[in-house]
Parts: C-alpha cells; sequence; structure tokens
C-alpha cells in the first residue's frame, strides 16, 4: 500500500482526524499561534457540548414519552383484569375503583430520570366510578423539565391515553 492511500484512509476516520486536529492544535501553541486556535477550539468545544447536551435531553424526553404510553397501558390492563366480575380464588371481590387504578399506576416504578411530575386519571367512559361498564380509559401526563444548553429551560407537558374494554 502506498503511504498516500494509506494517509488518505486514516484521514477519512473520524477519530483520527480528531485526535489530528489536537496536534495541529497543539503545534500551534508551540509555535506561538496559540490564541487564534484556543479561541477557535473553545467555540467549537462548546457547540459540540451543546449538541451532545442538546441530543441527550431530547433522546431521554422520547425515553419518558414511551415509559408513559406503557404505563398508560399497564393501568388499563390492570383495570380490564379486575373488571365488574372479579373475584379471587377465595371467592372475594377484587373490583376496584378509579382511585385504585390510579394509585396502581402510580406506584409501577416509572423510572422518573428528569425529575417532573405525574399525574394519573381513570374514567369510565361509558358511566359510573366502578368498573362495571363497558370501557375504561385511564390518561397519564407528565410534566417534562426541558432543559437544552443556549435555548434555555422549558417544561414539555407529555400525555398518554390508554382506552381497553372491560370483558370479565
Amino acid at each position: 500500500m502506498e503511504p498516500h492511500a494509506a494517509r488518505s484512509a486514516a484521514s477519512r476516520h473520524p477519530v483520527r482526524r480528531a485526535a489530528g486536529a489536537l496536534r495541529q492544535c497543539g503545534r500551534a501553541l508551540l509555535r506561538g499561534e496559540g490564541a487564534e486556535s484556543m479561541v477557535s477550539f473553545a467555540l467549537s468545544v462548546s457547540i459540540l457540548f451543546g449538541f451532545i447536551f442538546g441530543l441527550t435531553t431530547m433522546c431521554l424526553a422520547f425515553y419518558t414519552y414511551e415509559w408513559i404510553s406503557e404505563i398508560a397501558r399497564e393501568g388499563a390492563r390492570y383495570a380490564i383484569v379486575h373488571g365488574s366480575t372479579c373475584e379471587t380464588s377465595s371467592g372475594s371481590s377484587c373490583t376496584l375503583v378509579a382511585t385504585d387504578i390510579n394509585t396502581y399506576v402510580q406506584n409501577i416504578g416509572f423510572p422518573n430520570v428528569a425529575g417532573g411530575t405525574l399525574s394519573v386519571n381513570t374514567t369510565f367512559p361509558d358511566g359510573g366510578e366502578v368498573p362495571d361498564t363497558d370501557r375504561v380509559e385511564v390518561n397519564v401526563t407528565y410534566t417534562f423539565p426541558w432543559d437544552i444548553p443556549f435555548l434555555g429551560s422549558r417544561n414539555l407537558s407529555m400525555s398518554s391515553t390508554s382506552e381497553m374494554y372491560i370483558v370479565q
């Protein structure tokens, strides 16, 4: 392999390019061109880290939305299993009211990584407070603290609703 081909292959690799840029910055410092290189490096690194932290926050927001969707579905499943004719093996009733379902969903173990607030509201659209109707609807709302560098802090309200039919 000729040296020129090896060098061009190495220059395409992003880690090697970054290492080369750092070496070049170090050489510039030794030659007395430090101020210009340092300002350029500081601006580049701050923009890069801002982008990385912003991307991380966006990924965390999508992960959080997936979790609140899952716990809304889990709450609706819990409600339909404990429907209007639910009985334990000993013959006692295990029918739930809306507050029992809300408490169950609140205690599922949502990994509140972002530190926001979670609220749950269970309704029975066909009427009533006890699941003796046809449908149950679990609505989960979460306030996500959105903090991206250079853009400031905001709260992002996320909501997910799951509706299922009670068949037992």
